[in-house]
């Protein structure tokens, strides 16, 4: 089984380098290449490790094999190279030696209600503090594909990694201990702005004190540190959140994220299960606040 799921997955990673498509050319792979060719980029070359956590035996002596792959993309935009990396959960299908079905599951977004009793709580003392971009990547570097025990970990954990990451720069807690005030985690609970989206994404330009940040007009505007939220519906309410770790070759964001791991991916999240043509983003440049 082992041999037969690595057999597939360096099939598709021939996929990855090969010119122009072919004819079975998996989803993914196609978004991908086409995401790149929109900004000149190519990816030259794939390497990926697969791993399996759960081989189920159905009823009709099917195979489901859930597993996840680790992969590495040497990507070369003009003169610029640079490794993105991303894990995929993925689910295979097999049925008397052969594979019959195959596919990612499906990035699991924060579902949040947008009707969070959020406050700013503009009325407590103000904090003072210059935000440390370099600790703050040098953070998302470390843990993108990992978690850090010293805080709660979530299955929906992409802003709960952000919030840490702002906080390895040097944003400070405050708030605690009403979940809807400020931006905190502290004694196994946290603010709503700490670990959902749309919570994070309404604190953000509203916060006068602490951590705060200004919108700007898009993504050329943002910095290594800064936030992207996304709104994958186009419906209003916010879904994800990444930093950004890198730069690329015209000047555009590359990002970290949790929740399905990836570091230094292009910001628009093109490839993504989750990408419809509705999305919307909000761009936040973070604020010293001294």
């Amino acid at each position: 089984m082992r041999k037969l799921l690595m057999d597939h997955i360096n099939h598709v990673i021939s996929e990855y380098t090969t010119r122009g498509q072919t004819r079975f050319q998996h989803d993914k792979v196609k978004r991908k290449k086409e995401s790149c060719e929109k900004r000149h980029a190519e990816i030259v070359k794939v390497e990926a490790a697969g791993k399996v956590n759960d081989i189920q035996k159905m009823p009709d002596d099917t195979q489901a094999v859930l597993y996840d792959v680790h992969y590495k993309y040497l990507v070369k935009q003009g003169s610029f190279l640079y490794l993105e990396e991303e894990v995929e959960n993925r689910r295979a299908v097999y049925y008397d030696g052969r594979l019959y079905n195959d596919g990612e599951i499906p990035s699991v977004v924060d579902a949040t209600s947008t009707k969070v009793e959020y406050s700013n709580g503009s009325s407590e003392e103000r904090l003072s503090y210059r935000y440390d971009r370099l600790k703050a990547v040098q953070y998302a570097e470390k843990w993108w594909n990992t978690f850090n025990p010293a805080y709660r970990k979530f299955e929906n954990d992409c802003t709960n990694y952000i919030s840490q990451c702002l906080h390895a720069g040097n944003a400070p807690m405050r708030g605690f201990p009403s979940q809807g005030q400020g931006w905190w985690m502290q004694n196994n609970s946290w603010s709503y702005s700490w670990t959902v989206a749309n919570a994070m994404r309404l604190h953000l330009p509203a916060s006068t004190v602490g951590l705060r940040a200004r919108e700007v007009e898009g993504p050329h505007k943002l910095k290594l540190g800064d936030v992207i939220c996304y709104d994958f519906e186009g419906d209003g309410r916010f879904d994800h959140t990444t930093i950004v770790t890198g730069i690329d070759a015209d000047g555009m964001p590359l990002v970290n994220a949790h929740t399905f791991n990836s570091r230094m991916r292009y910001w628009k999240y093109e490839d993504s299960t989750a990408y419809t043509p509705n999305i919307k983003y909000k761009f936040y440049t973070v604020v010293d606040d001294r």
